[in-house]
C-alpha cells in the first residue's frame, strides 16, 4: 500500500470547552437594574457654528474652471481645515483654504447650503 491508499483517520473527539464564566450567566437575573440612559450632550444641543456664510460661484482667474467659494464663516484656521475636509468628503470634490475662504471644486451651490446648515450655520446666502 502506498501513501495515497491510506484511509484518513477520523478526528479525535474534542475535549469539552471549559468556560469559567458560564455560571455567571445564570445569575444575570439577580443583578439590580442599571441606571437609566441619559441623553448625550450631542443629542440635546444643536451644533453651534458660524452665524452666516456666503456661497458663490467663481470662474475668473481660475483658467475657466468653476469653483464654489464659501466666505464669511469667521472660523479659526484649524477649524477651517476640519470643515473643509468634512465638506470635501460629503460633496466628493477637491478643495482648499484660501485666506479666510473655503474654495471647493465645481458648482456646489445646490448641495452646499444643506450641508452648512447641518454643521450649524444659521444663515446661508447663495449668490
Amino acid at each position: 500500500m502506498g501513501k495515497r491508499d491510506k484511509k484518513p483517520e477520523p478526528p479525535a473527539p474534542a475535549a469539552p470547552f471549559n468556560n469559567p464564566f458560564a455560571s455567571l450567566g445564570l445569575q444575570r437575573e439577580a443583578l439590580p437594574p442599571g441606571p437609566a440612559p441619559s441623553p448625550s450632550k450631542a443629542e440635546t444641543e444643536a451644533p453651534k457654528g458660524p452665524a452666516r456664510a456666503v456661497v458663490r460661484l467663481e470662474r475668473k482667474g481660475r483658467g475657466g474652471k468653476e469653483v464654489t467659494v464659501v466666505e464669511q464663516l469667521g472660523l479659526p484656521g484649524a477649524q477651517m481645515e476640519a470643515w473643509l475636509k468634512a465638506l470635501k468628503g460629503s460633496l466628493g470634490c477637491g478643495g482648499t483654504v484660501e485666506g479666510d475662504t473655503l474654495v471647493l471644486q465645481g458648482d456646489q451651490r445646490e448641495r452646499l447650503p444643506s450641508l452648512l446648515e447641518a454643521r450649524g450655520v444659521r444663515r446661508v446666502s447663495v449668490g
